[in-house]
């Protein structure tokens, strides 16, 4: 049993170990869902969603499957989880807002496929977490690619407005923002834990 502190797991997931820009999980909607900041709110509370769902779930199939000895059933019932997580979202977004629903188009179905998702998962029940570090620890993630994502559509919206040589348009700008993030969130890895 793994005895950090509640605020420790949480900060550690949100800034010293974020899972985009420390870990590089998570990069497909991080992307392309960050041209604009509504989007990539709506992107951040749906995988935050998901991810704290999906923790949950994985904390309790993690139990069953340790008690019967199926530890080897792991991986397919957290794919499982998440993927039946991410159609519940996307019923209740199809629902309640067709908009924002065409909006995110296809990068909702690919929560599913997000491995910052399936990350959260797997390193809670490596560190061998308990039920409410599970929580602090997918609620941190979450946070975390929340962060991480409106700070790109902030920067990326930002640039829209700005005059810039042909060469750093489109895909080319999305990398070096993405570097640059990145670069600045490693000087978290100071505040301790390991990645």
């Amino acid at each position: 049993m793994n005895a950090e502190s509640l605020s420790y797991i949480f900060l550690s997931a949100f800034l010293i170990n974020n899972f985009v820009l420390a870990m590089f999980l998570g990069l497909c909607p991080f992307v392309g869902v960050s041209a604009k900041r509504d989007t990539a709110f709506n992107m951040s509370l749906a995988t935050a969603f998901v991810m704290f769902i999906s923790s949950l779930c994985a904390y309790g199939i993690n139990l069953i499957l340790t008690t019967y000895h199926l530890e080897f059933l792991r991986l397919i019932s957290y794919i499982a989880i998440i993927a039946s997580a991410v159609q519940l979202v996307e019923m209740i977004l199809k629902k309640f807002s067709p908009t924002l629903f065409r909006a995110l188009g296809i990068f909702l179905p690919l929560i599913t496929t997000n491995c910052a998702i399936l990350g959260v998962a797997l390193f809670q029940t490596a560190r061998q977490y308990d039920f409410f570090q599970s929580i602090a620890f997918s609620l941190g993630a979450g946070a975390g690619f929340a962060l991480a994502i409106m700070l790109m559509a902030g920067l990326r919206e930002k640039l829209e407005l700005s005059k810039l040589p042909n060469i750093t348009q489109a895909a080319a700008l999305s990398m070096m923002l993405a570097g640059i993030l990145s670069m600045t969130f490693m000087g978290f890895a100071g505040l301790g834990g390991q990645i």
